[in-house]
């Protein structure tokens, strides 16, 4: 067979042949593009959690130095409750001693014991128990007290500025209390106790409102007149 019949098949054989190298090629090009942009997302996946690491441990060591400043530097917190002591032990709960005028008999430092009356009781009796060196109470003025009052008959106590924690001021002797307060308290001195035994028609009756009715009896510590 001539030569010539042979060359146009070979020159396609070689053709195809570069054909099929340029797309092996460019397919090798491309896997290897493809491989080399996953690579480079897996680098920067990594990149981003290990700065997401980072940012937290900073913020773990700011918190934790933060709050042992913070440990070191704030102030005792005072407990608000009257009954806590400073060494965290619960005191008794009893109302801290009042301010006691000047040559007072500490006696008035402690609330007294009251207890129920005797008989039937018709007239207003003030008893002195502890006499005091002050002057005289006088109708008008303010006078700051302390006491306990309870029902006449069975030593109930109804009430009590001991259980309050502080003594009462009010004005004496122009109707602003009881009857048998107005008279029993004016003209004792300052720094005494004196016992009230109050007929119901100098208290609050015989059917009040309050609940409090028939005679009484106070313990009454008087601690200033101005």
């Amino acid at each position: 067979m001539p030569a010539t019949h042979l060359f146009p098949g070979s020159r396609r054989v070689s053709e195809r042949t570069q054909n099929r190298s340029k797309t092996e090629r460019r397919l090798a090009a491309q896997l290897a593009a493809q491989k080399a942009a996953e690579a480079k997302r897996r680098r920067q996946a990594w990149l981003g959690g290990l700065a997401a690491l980072a940012v937290v441990a900073v913020l773990v060591t700011v918190f934790v130095i933060v709050g042992q400043g913070g440990d070191d530097d704030a102030a005792p917190q005072a407990d608000a409750s009257p009954s806590a002591t400073a060494a965290g032990e619960q005191a008794p709960a009893t109302p801290a001693a009042p301010q006691l005028p000047e040559g007072a008999d500490p006696a008035l430092n402690t609330a007294p014991k009251v207890t129920a009356g005797k008989g039937d009781l018709t007239k207003l009796t003030v008893t002195p128990l502890i006499k005091g060196t002050g002057p005289a109470v006088k109708a008008g003025q303010t006078i700051t007290t302390n006491y306990v009052g309870v029902l006449y008959k069975d030593g109930k106590e109804f009430d009590s500025s001991w259980s309050r924690g502080e003594p009462a001021s009010f004005p004496i002797g122009v109707g602003q209390v009881i009857p048998g307060w107005d008279q029993g308290l004016v003209g004792v001195t300052v720094g005494s106790r004196v016992q009230l035994d109050i007929p119901s028609e100098l208290a609050y009756g015989d059917d009040a409102a309050n609940g409090v009715s028939g005679p009484l009896r106070f313990v009454v510590d008087v601690l200033a007149a101005q």
